[in-house]
């Protein structure tokens, strides 16, 4: 099953730039400290209202002011959800691994049937990083896991999860268009259950680039490729969810959207509905959008 109709949310306490991140997400650019947290507040909650209107079930759970967490509102880099198994992931920045707080941990045991719970943190001592979701796009359907490789996607960890995860993975180097190693797979592409967003041109290898389009067409998806600049515009960014009355729908955000063409949307249009919700503040000082603020829960 691609999809879900349950995902989790952090409502964000103390939102804000984060230094420690800054290095290698050069998605992020530093706004007013104090603004970012009441702006992204409103489009935290805005965005949920939205996601419930159209029949999507949102857990949100509020985050703590202590330890600071500036990134919180990303969880899916830290777990992931497979039918009554999740994953903890080894996170790049230290302020980031506190965010695998104990409540939030708690509250996800309470409300799900977790029968097995499947520790990567470790390879954090030996600076080996895989933030989930965001450096694996996964086909959960044909168990691949699609990963740009870089200083938060480690080979070593992408594969020892692949194994005990039962997935292939499908491993790649993707620039930017200023040459700069983009930080996280789920920038870049998209999966869903009958096409794939891609930004190919950030794959500049030409063997990879093929050996990518090969294992998507496998599949039988249709690539839907997406330029750099929609890619800046978080176009990559997105995540098609199945509501409670089983219709498909593609969440991104209002920045993503208008990066599109008539045509382009058109063209999503023949697969689902699309949701869209303003980010702005969220999307320039956390460097991450639509996609990065939802955990699935299967």
């Amino acid at each position: 099953m691609q999809n879900t109709n349950t995902i989790l949310m952090v409502r964000p306490v103390a939102f804000a730039y984060n230094a420690e991140t800054a290095v290698n997400n050069k998605f992020q650019a530093a706004g007013n400290a104090e603004a970012a947290q009441v702006k992204a507040l409103v489009e935290f909650d805005a965005f949920v209202d939205k996601l419930r209107e159209n029949d999507i079930e949102v857990i949100v759970v509020d985050d703590t002011p202590e330890p600071h967490t500036p990134d919180s509102i990303f969880p899916n880099n830290w777990i992931s959800f497979h039918n009554g198994t999740i994953v903890l992931y080894p996170m790049y920045a230290a302020n980031r691994r506190a965010e695998r707080k104990q409540a939030v941990l708690d509250m996800i045991n309470d409300k799900f049937n977790v029968t097995e719970t499947i520790d990567l943190t470790g390879y954090e001592t030996e600076n080996t990083f895989l933030e989930g979701t965001g450096s694996m796009v996964l086909d959960r359907k044909n168990k691949i896991a699609y990963a740009c490789l870089s200083e938060r996607t480690s080979k070593t960890a992408l594969e020892d999860f692949c194994a005990k995860m039962n997935y292939k993975p499908c491993s790649f180097t993707a620039t930017d268009a200023n040459g700069n190693v983009i930080y996280h797979t789920n920038v870049m592409m998209s999966v869903a259950d009958e096409y794939v967003i891609i930004c190919l041109e950030s794959i500049k290898d030409t063997d990879e680039q093929s050996n990518v389009v090969a294992t998507i067409e496998k599949t039988g998806k249709e690539i839907l490729p997406i330029s750099f600049e929609q890619m800046n515009r978080f176009a990559g960014n997105m995540l098609q969810l199945e509501n409670k009355k089983g219709e498909k729908i593609l969440i991104m955000s209002e920045q993503a959207h208008k990066s599109l063409t008539y045509e382009e949307i058109s063209n999503l249009q023949k697969y689902n509905r699309i949701v869209y919700s303003k980010l702005d503040t969220i999307e320039m000082n956390g460097g991450g959008s639509a996609r990065c603020m939802i955990a699935e829960v299967f």
